[in-house]
């Protein structure tokens, strides 16, 4: 007999090979599709008066900060302000900047301001793009590229910071987590390097309000690439801005998801070529019109260029479209412009002079034309504007390069309840919460297909029956059933065993089992049908032989697998929807519970679920959400959302042994692979609330 502790990694071992069944270029593709429709049918939430759309403004602007991981706001602590130097010009001056948005978190910047300033000036926040500036491996931080923006402002009767990014500035954080660094429980804890750049433009705008030589009611936001994306951002949030102009900073959830660019660079959608910088957690599902409808009705000028590989101006006029109608509400349609130069992701003249043209429209009320802009070359060596000393040591209390750790706070455990009262007012809270952050990119109730279930085969080998069905989790997401019992059984079960199987052991499981099906011959080192199934009894703890074993393969896994090249981009996708693709799973298995009971002779047949592993928290967020499930066995369950599965948000609302708790007091068995961390919450709860004995059970 094999040991069934060993299963994972013996049939890993002899079919690991496997190659992926079933994938596509782009899998999921008819799923997104179907997807992007559905948030995009009605343009603005459905918002279609201007009453209506000022009265939710507020509202919305606060969803957008809590998306933008500002909920809660940090606190506005001293910036701590550090000159580190001034660069004298002909026309204009450098303020070499060092400041604190929050504790420890560091911004390197450049001020320019004119060198005599006889009344308060308006005052200009650029945010850079990604530009790494690096000579003989020193950092001088993409201020260093964007200071001919400054300059023009400066010379000009301005007050301009520009400010570095986390991601290329001179004290190093990152932007690529999820895109580069396999940091996925960024997605769980709602964590993205866009709130701290707005954190960091919200406490730059704070500096310039704080300068006697600003006035702090004409304060505009510029800058291009990511720093079109964050000037976006702050446009939408910070009202104190006048004038905003985006500069090749957004497109619709259409470019991003489904179409590429206009040089074909990204045929599955513009998200491949955009750093984590660029987006907010969806956490509402909203496509990039809410967003920037959240300007108006400050003075927002539009730009971009007609062959931007990560800007497609097909999406950019779709969203300039519904601009003008909420600009028209406010009855402010000549504070709003587009400018389309000629190029690709490229800063030409073409569209620098219509912003400074703009700004001295709406900041300075003096109207001007961008054929009247001159621009000489006015650039400052680098060198004088590096911040810090180029042997320099970074600060030691410097949060820069770990900020994603603590920039938006984890849940605390609350006190475990001493009622059964107290338990339902927290779990109804908590399950609010789920329903609304974490999992609200389920369909609704209206929403929700037919199972269309269909058996697919049905054969038998050595006195066990196969049957192998098929069934609809949601448009665009056809998955499998695999079921596996006695072929002399003939009376109702007591129960079914339905098994997530791990994404490592579902190819192995197709691999072994579809040929079986298909009337030919196991490949030789695979377990037999008999064997498949004499170890899950094990696993879960069955005793009856008349028990079915239901495996079931969440999206992506087994017939559904795509190649592992495509999981990066595949996740991410999920994230812009408000989802994630864990979360999806769980939806994969709620709907699994549902089609098994309507397997023949399941109907109404107690469901007994059992994963393990990475699969244990996506069983036991199905059996919360579907009370029909009787019992549920989780192995070797993780203790934290570090390393996965990823669920959005999550790590904000509770920690997994609160999760457990919601399962209380059904019947709940772990095994000694578990953390006792994972379940200690829940543990005290169970004993709280009078519970006869130790819960969860603790089986070896």
């Amino acid at each position: 007999m094999r040991n069934p502790h060993l299963i994972l990694f013996s049939v890993v071992c002899v079919l690991g090979l496997v190659q992926s069944i079933g994938a596509e270029d782009q899998p999921h593709a008819e799923f997104f599709a179907a997807e992007v429709d559905r948030i995009t049918a009605e343009p603005l939430l459905g918002i279609d008066d201007t009453e209506t759309w000022k009265a939710r403004r507020p509202q919305l602007q606060a969803r957008l900060l809590s998306m933008l991981g500002l909920d809660p706001m940090p606190e506005r602590t001293d910036l701590k302000v550090e000159v580190r130097g001034i660069v004298e010009r002909p026309d204009f001056v450098v303020e070499r900047i060092l400041y604190q948005s929050s504790p420890g978190l560091y911004v390197t910047a450049n001020l320019y301001r004119p060198k005599v300033v006889e009344q308060p000036l308006p005052a200009i926040l650029y945010v850079c793009g990604h530009a790494n500036v690096v000579r003989d491996g020193v950092i001088y931080g993409c201020k260093a590229h964007y200071q001919h923006h400054a300059a023009w402002y400066a010379a000009n009767g301005y007050v301009c910071l520009l400010v570095d990014t986390l991601q290329l500035g001179e004290i190093p954080g990152l932007h690529h987590g999820t895109y580069r660094e396999g940091k996925w429980w960024w997605q769980s804890r709602g964590y993205t390097p866009a709130g701290v750049e707005v954190w960091n433009g919200i406490r730059g705008l704070d500096y310039l309000q704080s300068r006697p030589e600003v006035d702090p009611d004409r304060l505009g936001v510029t800058g291009r690439s990511g720093g079109g994306a964050i000037s976006w951002y702050l446009g939408a949030v910070d009202d104190r801005l006048s004038a905003v102009i985006p500069v090749a900073g957004i497109t619709d959830l259409k470019d991003h998801l489904i179409k590429g660019g206009p040089t074909g660079a990204h045929p599955n959608g513009v998200i491949e070529g955009h750093c984590d910088c660029m987006y907010m957690v969806n956490t509402d599902a909203w496509d990039f019109d809410t967003l920037a409808a959240l300007v108006a009705p400050k003075a927002l000028l539009v730009e971009n260029t007609d062959a931007d590989p990560i800007f497609p101006v097909p999406g950019i006029r779709r969203i300039y479209d519904t601009l003008e109608t909420v600009f028209e509400w406010y009855g402010a349609s000549d504070r709003l412009g587009l400018v389309i130069g000629e190029g690709g992701h490229q800063d030409t003249e073409e569209i620098r002079h219509p912003s400074f043209a703009f700004m001295n429209t709406w900041l300075k009320g003096e109207p001007t034309n961008p054929s009247e802009i001159e621009e000489p070359d006015r650039r400052v060596p680098i060198e004088e504007l590096k911040v810090l000393d180029v042997d320099e040591p970074i600060p030691a209390d410097a949060l820069n390069a770990r900020i994603d750790e603590t920039f938006v706070p984890k849940a605390e455990a609350p006190q475990v309840p001493g009622s059964t009262e107290e338990w339902e007012l927290l779990k109804s809270a908590w399950l609010d919460q789920l329903r609304s952050e974490v999992f609200g990119g389920w369909p609704s109730e209206e929403e929700v297909t037919p199972l269309e279930e269909e058996l697919v085969s049905a054969s038998e080998r050595d006195g066990v029956v196969i049957h192998r069905v098929a069934f609809t989790s949601q448009p665009g997401v056809r998955l499998d059933l695999w079921m596996l019992s006695e072929s002399n059984r003939r009376d109702q079960p007591g129960r079914v065993n339905l098994v997530v199987l791990p994404e490592e052991l579902a190819q192995p499981m197709v691999a072994a089992l579809g040929p079986v099906t298909e009337g030919e011959e196991v490949p030789e080192g695979a377990m037999e049908p008999a064997e498949w199934l004499f170890h899950y009894r094990i696993i879960a703890g069955e005793q009856d032989p008349s028990a079915p074993i239901v495996f079931v393969c969440p999206r992506g896994t087994g017939t559904t697998a795509w190649p592992e090249v495509k999981e990066t981009h595949l996740r991410r996708r999920f994230a812009l929807i408000g989802q994630s693709l864990d979360g999806m799973r769980v939806w994969d298995l709620c709907r699994a519970i549902a089609a098994v009971g309507e397997l023949p002779g399941l109907a109404g047949v107690p469901v007994h679920l059992t994963a393990a592993q990475s699969e244990a928290p996506i069983a036991l967020w199905a059996a919360v959400f579907e009370p029909e499930v009787a019992h549920v066995r989780l192995r070797a369950l993780p203790s934290s959302y570090r390393e996965g599965p990823i669920f959005l948000n999550l790590d904000r609302i509770l920690e997994p042994s609160q999760a457990l708790g919601l399962l209380y007091p059904r019947p709940v068995t772990v095994d000694d692979a578990t953390d006792p961390a994972a379940y200690e919450w829940a543990s005290e709860l169970a004993r709280e609330l009078g519970h006869d004995g130790p819960w969860p059970k603790v089986v070896d």
